[in-house]
Protein backbone atom coordinates (compact mmCIF):
# COMPACT_ATOMS: atom_id res chain seq x y z
CA UNK A 1 0.00 0.00 0.00
CA UNK A 2 2.26 2.89 -1.37
CA UNK A 3 -0.04 5.41 0.10
CA UNK A 4 -0.65 4.59 3.38
CA UNK A 5 3.30 3.41 3.56
CA UNK A 6 4.32 7.30 2.49
CA UNK A 7 2.18 8.74 5.05
CA UNK A 8 3.42 6.64 7.75
CA UNK A 9 6.18 7.90 7.13
CA UNK A 10 5.81 11.06 6.62
CA UNK A 11 2.26 13.35 7.58
CA UNK A 12 0.57 10.43 10.06
CA UNK A 13 1.64 8.84 12.85
CA UNK A 14 0.79 4.59 13.12
CA UNK A 15 -0.38 3.91 16.49
CA UNK A 16 -2.19 0.23 17.84
CA UNK A 17 -5.10 -0.22 19.84
CA UNK A 18 -6.60 -3.08 21.36
CA UNK A 19 -10.10 -4.26 20.83
CA UNK A 20 -12.38 -5.83 23.49
CA UNK A 21 -12.80 -9.35 23.96
CA UNK A 22 -15.82 -8.94 20.90
CA UNK A 23 -13.04 -8.09 18.24
CA UNK A 24 -15.41 -7.59 15.43
CA UNK A 25 -17.27 -4.76 13.49
CA UNK A 26 -20.73 -4.82 15.05
CA UNK A 27 -18.49 -4.45 18.36
CA UNK A 28 -16.16 -2.30 17.52
CA UNK A 29 -17.73 0.06 15.28
CA UNK A 30 -21.10 0.71 17.66
CA UNK A 31 -18.77 1.67 20.13
CA UNK A 32 -16.88 4.12 17.86
CA UNK A 33 -19.46 5.66 15.95
CA UNK A 34 -21.75 5.99 19.24
CA UNK A 35 -19.66 5.71 22.07
CA UNK A 36 -20.78 2.52 23.86
CA UNK A 37 -20.66 -1.24 22.65
CA UNK A 38 -21.76 -2.17 26.09
CA UNK A 39 -23.95 -5.76 26.32
CA UNK A 40 -22.90 -6.77 22.68
CA UNK A 41 -21.09 -9.86 23.57
CA UNK A 42 -20.39 -11.29 20.43
CA UNK A 43 -21.13 -10.94 16.17
CA UNK A 44 -24.20 -13.15 16.79
CA UNK A 45 -25.84 -14.36 19.68
CA UNK A 46 -29.40 -15.51 21.46
CA UNK A 47 -31.42 -13.02 23.86
CA UNK A 48 -33.40 -15.31 26.37
CA UNK A 49 -35.31 -12.64 27.30
CA UNK A 50 -36.76 -11.81 23.97
CA UNK A 51 -36.21 -15.16 22.30
CA UNK A 52 -34.52 -13.56 19.56
CA UNK A 53 -31.08 -14.31 17.81
CA UNK A 54 -29.19 -10.81 17.58
CA UNK A 55 -26.85 -10.62 14.25
CA UNK A 56 -25.10 -7.28 14.01
CA UNK A 57 -25.17 -6.97 10.52
CA UNK A 58 -28.89 -7.59 10.27
CA UNK A 59 -30.92 -4.57 9.69
CA UNK A 60 -33.13 -5.12 12.20
CA UNK A 61 -30.71 -5.94 14.85
CA UNK A 62 -28.13 -3.04 13.41
CA UNK A 63 -31.49 -0.58 14.16
CA UNK A 64 -32.20 -1.81 17.66
CA UNK A 65 -28.39 -2.12 19.04
CA UNK A 66 -28.02 1.26 17.86
CA UNK A 67 -31.21 2.50 19.43
CA UNK A 68 -29.69 1.02 22.86
CA UNK A 69 -26.52 2.48 22.33
CA UNK A 70 -28.21 6.07 21.75
CA UNK A 71 -30.21 5.56 24.25
CA UNK A 72 -27.22 4.36 26.72
CA UNK A 73 -25.27 7.57 26.31
CA UNK A 74 -27.85 9.96 25.28
CA UNK A 75 -25.94 11.34 22.60
CA UNK A 76 -26.88 11.31 18.86
CA UNK A 77 -23.64 10.03 17.69
CA UNK A 78 -19.75 10.86 16.55
CA UNK A 79 -21.24 12.45 13.43
CA UNK A 80 -24.57 13.78 14.10
CA UNK A 81 -23.24 17.75 13.55
CA UNK A 82 -23.33 17.71 9.32
CA UNK A 83 -21.82 14.42 9.10
CA UNK A 84 -22.27 11.38 6.56
CA UNK A 85 -22.05 7.63 6.85
CA UNK A 86 -20.85 5.74 4.17
CA UNK A 87 -20.76 1.47 4.25
CA UNK A 88 -21.38 1.28 7.73
CA UNK A 89 -23.40 -0.71 10.06
CA UNK A 90 -24.29 2.07 11.77
CA UNK A 91 -25.35 5.74 11.21
CA UNK A 92 -23.45 7.58 13.93
CA UNK A 93 -26.51 9.68 14.46
CA UNK A 94 -25.38 10.88 10.05
CA UNK A 95 -28.15 12.96 8.53
CA UNK A 96 -26.27 12.30 5.46
CA UNK A 97 -26.68 8.21 4.55
CA UNK A 98 -25.97 5.54 2.02
CA UNK A 99 -25.27 1.74 2.77
CA UNK A 100 -25.99 2.24 6.31
CA UNK A 101 -27.53 -0.92 7.85
CA UNK A 102 -28.84 0.75 10.17
CA UNK A 103 -31.26 2.10 8.48
CA UNK A 104 -31.40 -0.22 5.58
CA UNK A 105 -34.47 -2.19 7.16
CA UNK A 106 -36.46 1.74 6.75
CA UNK A 107 -39.26 1.64 3.86
CA UNK A 108 -40.19 4.56 1.58
CA UNK A 109 -39.11 8.21 1.75
CA UNK A 110 -37.72 7.90 5.15
CA UNK A 111 -35.05 5.46 3.71
CA UNK A 112 -32.45 7.51 2.41
CA UNK A 113 -29.92 4.32 2.77
CA UNK A 114 -29.96 2.81 -1.00
CA UNK A 115 -29.67 6.20 -2.24
CA UNK A 116 -26.12 5.94 -2.85
CA UNK A 117 -26.48 3.52 -5.12
CA UNK A 118 -29.25 5.48 -7.44
CA UNK A 119 -27.08 8.61 -7.43
CA UNK A 120 -23.61 6.29 -8.21
CA UNK A 121 -25.27 4.01 -11.24
CA UNK A 122 -27.54 7.01 -12.55
CA UNK A 123 -24.00 8.41 -14.14
CA UNK A 124 -23.38 5.57 -17.42
CA UNK A 125 -19.57 6.05 -17.11
CA UNK A 126 -19.97 5.17 -13.47
CA UNK A 127 -22.67 2.06 -14.04
CA UNK A 128 -20.46 0.83 -17.41
CA UNK A 129 -17.11 0.78 -15.35
CA UNK A 130 -18.64 -1.05 -12.65
CA UNK A 131 -20.46 -3.25 -14.41
CA UNK A 132 -16.92 -4.59 -16.09
CA UNK A 133 -14.87 -4.74 -13.25
CA UNK A 134 -17.57 -6.86 -11.12
CA UNK A 135 -17.79 -8.86 -13.84
CA UNK A 136 -14.15 -9.28 -14.37
CA UNK A 137 -13.74 -9.99 -10.44
CA UNK A 138 -16.26 -12.70 -10.59
CA UNK A 139 -13.83 -14.30 -12.85
CA UNK A 140 -10.92 -13.06 -10.92
CA UNK A 141 -11.79 -15.04 -7.86
CA UNK A 142 -13.16 -18.17 -9.71
CA UNK A 143 -9.74 -18.46 -11.27
CA UNK A 144 -7.77 -17.81 -8.16
CA UNK A 145 -10.01 -20.39 -6.26
CA UNK A 146 -9.59 -23.28 -8.79
CA UNK A 147 -5.69 -21.76 -8.48
CA UNK A 148 -5.57 -22.26 -4.46
CA UNK A 149 -7.24 -26.14 -5.46
CA UNK A 150 -5.09 -27.11 -7.70
CA UNK A 151 -1.53 -26.03 -6.13
CA UNK A 152 -3.53 -27.72 -2.92
CA UNK A 153 -2.67 -24.85 -1.06
CA UNK A 154 -4.04 -25.33 2.93
CA UNK A 155 -5.66 -23.90 4.83
CA UNK A 156 -8.67 -23.26 2.62
CA UNK A 157 -12.44 -23.09 2.55
CA UNK A 158 -14.59 -23.51 0.02
CA UNK A 159 -15.58 -20.66 -2.25
CA UNK A 160 -18.48 -21.31 -4.41
CA UNK A 161 -21.80 -20.95 -4.82
CA UNK A 162 -22.54 -17.09 -4.39
CA UNK A 163 -19.23 -16.22 -2.79
CA UNK A 164 -17.74 -14.94 -6.23
CA UNK A 165 -20.73 -12.59 -6.77
CA UNK A 166 -20.54 -11.37 -2.88
CA UNK A 167 -17.02 -10.97 -3.30
CA UNK A 168 -17.49 -8.70 -6.34
CA UNK A 169 -20.01 -6.92 -4.42
CA UNK A 170 -17.69 -6.05 -1.72
CA UNK A 171 -14.67 -5.54 -3.63
CA UNK A 172 -16.03 -3.63 -6.24
CA UNK A 173 -19.46 -1.82 -6.40
CA UNK A 174 -19.53 -1.84 -2.45
CA UNK A 175 -15.67 -0.11 -2.90
CA UNK A 176 -16.91 2.31 -5.93
CA UNK A 177 -20.11 3.44 -4.58
CA UNK A 178 -18.60 4.52 -0.97
CA UNK A 179 -15.51 6.56 -2.74
CA UNK A 180 -17.77 8.02 -4.92
CA UNK A 181 -20.11 9.15 -2.22
CA UNK A 182 -17.38 9.94 0.17
CA UNK A 183 -15.39 12.48 -2.85
CA UNK A 184 -19.43 13.82 -2.83
CA UNK A 185 -19.27 14.84 1.10
CA UNK A 186 -15.57 16.52 0.65
CA UNK A 187 -16.54 17.83 -2.48
CA UNK A 188 -19.74 19.30 -0.74
CA UNK A 189 -17.87 20.56 2.90
CA UNK A 190 -19.85 17.95 5.05
CA UNK A 191 -18.57 18.43 8.91
CA UNK A 192 -17.53 14.91 9.46
CA UNK A 193 -17.76 11.71 7.33
CA UNK A 194 -16.99 7.97 7.92
CA UNK A 195 -16.65 4.90 5.39
CA UNK A 196 -16.22 1.83 6.00
CA UNK A 197 -14.53 -0.19 2.81
CA UNK A 198 -15.22 -4.22 3.69
CA UNK A 199 -12.67 -5.73 0.31
CA UNK A 200 -10.06 -6.28 2.83
CA UNK A 201 -11.94 -8.40 5.39
CA UNK A 202 -14.28 -10.29 3.24
CA UNK A 203 -11.51 -11.77 0.72
CA UNK A 204 -9.25 -12.05 3.75
CA UNK A 205 -11.79 -14.38 5.53
CA UNK A 206 -11.39 -17.33 2.41
CA UNK A 207 -8.00 -16.57 1.39
CA UNK A 208 -6.19 -15.46 4.61
CA UNK A 209 -5.04 -12.49 5.57
CA UNK A 210 -1.41 -12.47 3.92
CA UNK A 211 -2.68 -14.70 0.89
CA UNK A 212 -1.80 -12.60 -2.32
CA UNK A 213 -5.42 -11.98 -3.45
CA UNK A 214 -5.56 -11.23 -0.38
CA UNK A 215 -2.59 -8.47 -0.81
CA UNK A 216 -4.23 -7.60 -4.34
CA UNK A 217 -7.28 -6.27 -2.50
CA UNK A 218 -5.14 -4.10 0.06
CA UNK A 219 -3.52 -2.40 -3.48
CA UNK A 220 -7.18 -1.68 -4.70
CA UNK A 221 -8.12 -0.10 -1.37
CA UNK A 222 -4.31 2.21 -1.32
CA UNK A 223 -5.40 3.35 -4.77
CA UNK A 224 -9.15 4.37 -3.40
CA UNK A 225 -7.87 6.08 -0.57
CA UNK A 226 -5.24 7.89 -2.54
CA UNK A 227 -8.28 9.22 -4.85
CA UNK A 228 -10.18 10.70 -1.87
CA UNK A 229 -6.85 12.40 -0.75
CA UNK A 230 -6.57 13.93 -3.99
CA UNK A 231 -10.31 14.67 -3.90
CA UNK A 232 -9.68 16.29 -0.23
CA UNK A 233 -7.49 19.02 -1.91
CA UNK A 234 -10.02 20.45 -4.05
CA UNK A 235 -12.73 20.98 -1.23
CA UNK A 236 -14.02 24.33 -0.28
CA UNK A 237 -12.79 23.65 3.39
CA UNK A 238 -9.20 21.55 4.84
CA UNK A 239 -9.64 18.54 6.03
CA UNK A 240 -8.03 15.49 7.99
CA UNK A 241 -8.23 11.73 6.90
CA UNK A 242 -7.88 8.92 9.40
CA UNK A 243 -7.16 5.89 8.72
CA UNK A 244 -8.64 3.02 11.11
CA UNK A 245 -9.41 -0.53 11.37
CA UNK A 246 -12.06 -2.04 13.61
CA UNK A 247 -10.51 -5.24 14.15
CA UNK A 248 -7.54 -7.28 12.91
CA UNK A 249 -7.69 -10.73 11.46
CA UNK A 250 -6.04 -14.14 12.90
CA UNK A 251 -5.07 -17.70 10.74
CA UNK A 252 -5.60 -20.53 10.82
CA UNK A 253 -7.72 -23.29 9.78
CA UNK A 254 -11.20 -24.01 10.73
CA UNK A 255 -12.31 -25.82 13.97
CA UNK A 256 -13.86 -28.41 11.62
CA UNK A 257 -10.88 -28.73 9.22
CA UNK A 258 -8.33 -29.25 12.26
CA UNK A 259 -10.50 -31.90 14.14
CA UNK A 260 -13.12 -33.25 12.32
CA UNK A 261 -15.81 -32.06 14.63
CA UNK A 262 -17.75 -28.68 14.31
CA UNK A 263 -18.50 -26.75 18.05
CA UNK A 264 -21.71 -27.85 17.91
CA UNK A 265 -21.20 -31.37 17.30
CA UNK A 266 -18.44 -31.59 20.42
CA UNK A 267 -21.18 -29.36 22.86
CA UNK A 268 -23.97 -32.10 22.04
CA UNK A 269 -21.52 -35.10 22.65
CA UNK A 270 -20.26 -33.13 26.28
CA UNK A 271 -24.23 -33.18 26.92
CA UNK A 272 -24.68 -36.75 25.70
CA UNK A 273 -27.11 -36.08 23.09
CA UNK A 274 -26.62 -38.01 19.16
CA UNK A 275 -24.28 -36.51 17.32
CA UNK A 276 -24.22 -37.19 13.45
CA UNK A 277 -21.60 -39.45 12.11
CA UNK A 278 -21.04 -36.82 9.48
CA UNK A 279 -20.72 -33.05 11.28
CA UNK A 280 -21.93 -30.40 9.38
CA UNK A 281 -19.84 -27.33 8.74
CA UNK A 282 -21.43 -24.00 9.88
CA UNK A 283 -20.95 -21.47 6.46
CA UNK A 284 -19.13 -18.45 6.97
CA UNK A 285 -20.85 -15.22 8.45
CA UNK A 286 -19.21 -12.41 6.59
CA UNK A 287 -20.41 -9.08 6.74
CA UNK A 288 -20.49 -8.46 2.90
CA UNK A 289 -23.30 -11.16 2.92
CA UNK A 290 -26.14 -8.92 4.48
CA UNK A 291 -25.02 -6.04 2.66
CA UNK A 292 -25.38 -7.49 -0.65
CA UNK A 293 -29.24 -8.31 0.57
CA UNK A 294 -30.45 -5.05 1.30
CA UNK A 295 -28.71 -3.51 -1.64
CA UNK A 296 -30.93 -5.85 -3.46
CA UNK A 297 -34.36 -5.04 -1.30
CA UNK A 298 -34.15 -9.43 -0.37
CA UNK A 299 -35.75 -10.24 3.13
CA UNK A 300 -33.30 -10.90 6.16
CA UNK A 301 -32.73 -14.91 6.30
CA UNK A 302 -34.89 -16.22 9.27
CA UNK A 303 -32.66 -18.03 12.74
CA UNK A 304 -31.28 -21.01 11.25
CA UNK A 305 -30.91 -20.04 7.84
CA UNK A 306 -28.20 -17.73 7.69
CA UNK A 307 -24.45 -17.85 7.80
CA UNK A 308 -23.33 -19.57 10.85
CA UNK A 309 -26.61 -19.73 12.77
CA UNK A 310 -26.56 -23.35 14.33
CA UNK A 311 -30.39 -23.92 12.76
CA UNK A 312 -33.18 -23.58 15.01
CA UNK A 313 -33.79 -24.27 18.88
CA UNK A 314 -34.40 -28.30 19.21
CA UNK A 315 -36.88 -29.60 21.34
CA UNK A 316 -37.11 -33.44 22.52
CA UNK A 317 -40.30 -33.58 24.88
CA UNK A 318 -39.75 -30.97 27.53
CA UNK A 319 -36.14 -30.69 27.03
CA UNK A 320 -34.37 -28.38 24.33
CA UNK A 321 -31.15 -28.60 23.07
CA UNK A 322 -28.27 -25.95 22.90
CA UNK A 323 -28.09 -23.07 20.88
CA UNK A 324 -24.44 -23.24 19.61
CA UNK A 325 -23.35 -19.89 17.66
CA UNK A 326 -19.90 -18.73 15.87
CA UNK A 327 -18.61 -15.46 15.77
CA UNK A 328 -14.83 -16.26 14.42
CA UNK A 329 -13.13 -18.04 16.94
CA UNK A 330 -15.52 -17.43 19.83
CA UNK A 331 -18.15 -19.65 20.20
CA UNK A 332 -21.54 -19.16 22.40
CA UNK A 333 -23.97 -21.59 23.80
CA UNK A 334 -27.20 -20.96 24.98
CA UNK A 335 -29.96 -23.31 26.56
CA UNK A 336 -33.30 -21.15 26.15
CA UNK A 337 -35.46 -23.42 28.68
CA UNK A 338 -33.14 -22.04 31.31
CA UNK A 339 -34.45 -18.60 32.27
CA UNK A 340 -31.45 -16.21 33.28
CA UNK A 341 -28.04 -17.67 32.89
CA UNK A 342 -27.30 -20.97 34.22
CA UNK A 343 -24.57 -21.34 36.54
CA UNK A 344 -22.04 -24.12 36.87
CA UNK A 345 -23.50 -25.90 39.22
CA UNK A 346 -26.82 -26.51 37.31
CA UNK A 347 -24.93 -27.48 34.50
CA UNK A 348 -22.85 -29.94 36.25
CA UNK A 349 -25.62 -31.45 37.61
CA UNK A 350 -27.53 -31.84 34.02
CA UNK A 351 -24.53 -32.59 31.70
CA UNK A 352 -21.74 -33.56 33.62
CA UNK A 353 -19.50 -34.39 31.15
CA UNK A 354 -20.09 -31.14 29.11
CA UNK A 355 -17.34 -29.04 30.91
CA UNK A 356 -14.51 -31.36 31.27
CA UNK A 357 -15.33 -32.35 27.39
CA UNK A 358 -14.76 -28.72 26.50
CA UNK A 359 -11.84 -27.68 28.38
CA UNK A 360 -9.88 -30.82 27.95
CA UNK A 361 -10.03 -30.54 24.19
CA UNK A 362 -6.88 -29.05 22.34
CA UNK A 363 -8.72 -26.72 19.84
CA UNK A 364 -10.77 -24.96 23.38
CA UNK A 365 -8.49 -22.20 24.67
CA UNK A 366 -11.01 -22.03 27.62
CA UNK A 367 -14.77 -21.94 28.66
CA UNK A 368 -16.22 -18.60 30.77
CA UNK A 369 -19.30 -19.69 32.92
CA UNK A 370 -21.03 -18.28 36.11
CA UNK A 371 -20.71 -19.98 39.18
CA UNK A 372 -23.38 -19.10 41.86
CA UNK A 373 -20.60 -19.53 44.72
CA UNK A 374 -17.65 -17.86 42.72
CA UNK A 375 -19.30 -16.02 40.06
CA UNK A 376 -18.12 -15.54 36.72
CA UNK A 377 -15.46 -18.61 36.26
CA UNK A 378 -13.02 -19.02 33.08
CA UNK A 379 -12.14 -22.57 33.39
CA UNK A 380 -9.16 -24.12 31.38
CA UNK A 381 -7.55 -27.45 31.01
CA UNK A 382 -6.75 -29.95 33.93
CA UNK A 383 -9.06 -28.16 36.27
CA UNK A 384 -7.71 -24.54 36.04
CA UNK A 385 -9.96 -21.48 37.14
CA UNK A 386 -9.65 -18.03 36.91
CA UNK A 387 -11.83 -16.37 39.09
CA UNK A 388 -12.65 -12.60 37.84
CA UNK A 389 -14.35 -11.28 40.72
CA UNK A 390 -11.63 -11.63 42.79
CA UNK A 391 -8.48 -12.93 40.25
CA UNK A 392 -8.00 -15.86 42.23
CA UNK A 393 -6.18 -18.43 39.51
CA UNK A 394 -6.32 -22.37 40.15
CA UNK A 395 -3.56 -24.26 38.44
CA UNK A 396 -2.33 -22.51 35.01
CA UNK A 397 -4.08 -19.83 34.24
CA UNK A 398 -6.12 -20.31 31.38
CA UNK A 399 -6.32 -16.45 30.38
CA UNK A 400 -2.48 -16.20 30.23
CA UNK A 401 -1.73 -17.14 26.89
CA UNK A 402 -4.31 -14.45 25.49
CA UNK A 403 -2.23 -11.48 26.95
CA UNK A 404 -1.91 -9.28 29.30
CA UNK A 405 -5.52 -7.51 28.82
CA UNK A 406 -6.96 -10.42 28.78
CA UNK A 407 -8.67 -10.98 32.07
CA UNK A 408 -10.18 -7.14 31.94
CA UNK A 409 -11.84 -8.15 28.38
CA UNK A 410 -13.32 -11.22 29.63
CA UNK A 411 -14.56 -10.03 32.58
CA UNK A 412 -16.50 -6.84 31.30
CA UNK A 413 -18.15 -9.32 28.77
CA UNK A 414 -18.87 -11.91 31.54
CA UNK A 415 -21.07 -9.07 33.40
CA UNK A 416 -23.07 -8.63 30.58
CA UNK A 417 -27.30 -9.04 30.53
CA UNK A 418 -27.23 -10.88 27.01
CA UNK A 419 -23.39 -12.83 27.83
CA UNK A 420 -23.95 -16.56 26.33
CA UNK A 421 -24.66 -19.53 29.10
CA UNK A 422 -20.95 -20.47 28.02
CA UNK A 423 -18.69 -18.40 26.02
CA UNK A 424 -16.10 -20.38 24.05
CA UNK A 425 -13.38 -19.25 23.05
CA UNK A 426 -10.51 -21.29 20.78
CA UNK A 427 -7.18 -22.22 21.39
CA UNK A 428 -4.28 -19.95 19.81
CA UNK A 429 -0.44 -20.63 18.63
CA UNK A 430 1.58 -18.76 20.87
CA UNK A 431 4.25 -18.91 18.32
CA UNK A 432 2.40 -17.87 14.95
CA UNK A 433 -0.93 -16.78 16.40
CA UNK A 434 -2.72 -19.08 14.27
CA UNK A 435 -6.32 -19.45 15.90
CA UNK A 436 -9.18 -22.13 14.91
CA UNK A 437 -12.74 -20.38 13.42
CA UNK A 438 -15.45 -21.76 14.72
CA UNK A 439 -17.06 -20.55 11.08
CA UNK A 440 -16.01 -21.85 7.73
CA UNK A 441 -13.25 -18.76 8.05
CA UNK A 442 -9.32 -19.55 7.56
CA UNK A 443 -8.74 -15.59 8.31
CA UNK A 444 -11.09 -14.79 11.20
CA UNK A 445 -12.20 -12.33 14.18
CA UNK A 446 -14.61 -12.23 16.45
CA UNK A 447 -12.80 -13.44 20.23
CA UNK A 448 -9.07 -13.28 21.28
CA UNK A 449 -5.70 -14.90 19.81
CA UNK A 450 -3.37 -13.38 17.23
CA UNK A 451 -3.85 -10.42 15.75
CA UNK A 452 -7.69 -10.29 15.67
CA UNK A 453 -7.40 -8.33 18.94
CA UNK A 454 -4.74 -5.69 17.37
CA UNK A 455 -6.48 -2.80 15.09
CA UNK A 456 -4.47 0.25 14.15
CA UNK A 457 -5.22 3.89 13.85
CA UNK A 458 -3.31 6.16 11.34
CA UNK A 459 -3.35 9.90 12.23
CA UNK A 460 -2.19 12.71 11.19
CA UNK A 461 0.76 14.38 12.64
CA UNK A 462 -0.37 17.55 13.69
CA UNK A 463 -3.22 16.07 15.73
CA UNK A 464 -2.71 15.44 19.63
CA UNK A 465 -1.92 12.14 20.22
CA UNK A 466 -4.02 9.48 20.59
CA UNK A 467 -2.97 8.85 24.74
CA UNK A 468 -1.01 12.28 25.73
CA UNK A 469 0.65 9.84 28.44
CA UNK A 470 1.36 7.12 26.13
CA UNK A 471 -0.80 4.63 27.84
CA UNK A 472 -2.34 2.38 25.36
CA UNK A 473 -5.54 2.32 24.08
CA UNK A 474 -7.75 -0.69 24.74
CA UNK A 475 -10.92 -1.01 23.67
CA UNK A 476 -13.04 0.57 20.90
CA UNK A 477 -14.93 3.26 23.46
CA UNK A 478 -11.55 4.26 24.26
CA UNK A 479 -11.05 5.16 20.61
CA UNK A 480 -14.08 6.89 20.50
CA UNK A 481 -13.65 9.30 22.78
CA UNK A 482 -10.15 9.85 20.87
CA UNK A 483 -12.22 11.26 17.90
CA UNK A 484 -14.56 13.72 19.74
CA UNK A 485 -11.83 15.06 20.93
CA UNK A 486 -9.91 15.23 16.94
CA UNK A 487 -13.25 16.58 15.74
CA UNK A 488 -13.16 19.39 18.91
CA UNK A 489 -9.21 20.22 17.74
CA UNK A 490 -9.85 20.70 14.35
CA UNK A 491 -12.28 23.81 14.87
CA UNK A 492 -15.62 22.94 12.83
CA UNK A 493 -15.05 19.69 12.98
CA UNK A 494 -13.36 18.86 9.91
CA UNK A 495 -12.39 15.36 9.86
CA UNK A 496 -13.38 12.89 7.21
CA UNK A 497 -12.63 8.87 8.77
CA UNK A 498 -12.07 6.80 5.92
CA UNK A 499 -11.66 3.29 7.67
CA UNK A 500 -9.57 0.57 5.77
CA UNK A 501 -11.63 -1.96 7.77
CA UNK A 502 -10.23 -5.08 9.27
CA UNK A 503 -6.55 -4.46 7.93
CA UNK A 504 -4.07 -6.12 10.07
CA UNK A 505 -2.33 -4.16 12.78
CA UNK A 506 1.10 -2.57 11.38
CA UNK A 507 0.49 -3.59 7.53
Amino acid sequence: MPTVARWTGTSHRLTPWRTDWSSQTGASQLALLHGSNEDLPAFRWYEKDTGRLVVSNRPTSAAELQRRAVERTGDGGLLACDGASRGNLFSGGADQVALVMSVAARRGRHNRSRAGYFAYFSDPANATRTAVSFVAEVVREIVQSLRTRCRRELPRVKRGGLYPVIRAFATVVERDVVVAAVMGDLLAGRTAVYADLVAYDEVAHHSGPAHRDTHRVLRSLDRAVALIARAAAHAPRPYRIVLLSDHGQSHGPTFHQHYGLSLSALVRAGCGLPVRRRAGRTPSGAEAREAARAALHRPEEPVGDAPGDAGPVERDGNTTHPLVLASGNLGLVSFPDVPGRITREELDRRYPALLGTLTDHPGIGFVLVRSAEHGPVVLGPAGAEHRLDTGRVLGSDPLAPFGADAAAAVRRTAHFPHAADLMINSACDPATGAVHAFEEQIGSHGGLGGAQSHPFLLWPAELTPPSPDGEPLTGAEAVHRVLRRWLREADGPQLPLEEATNEPSGR
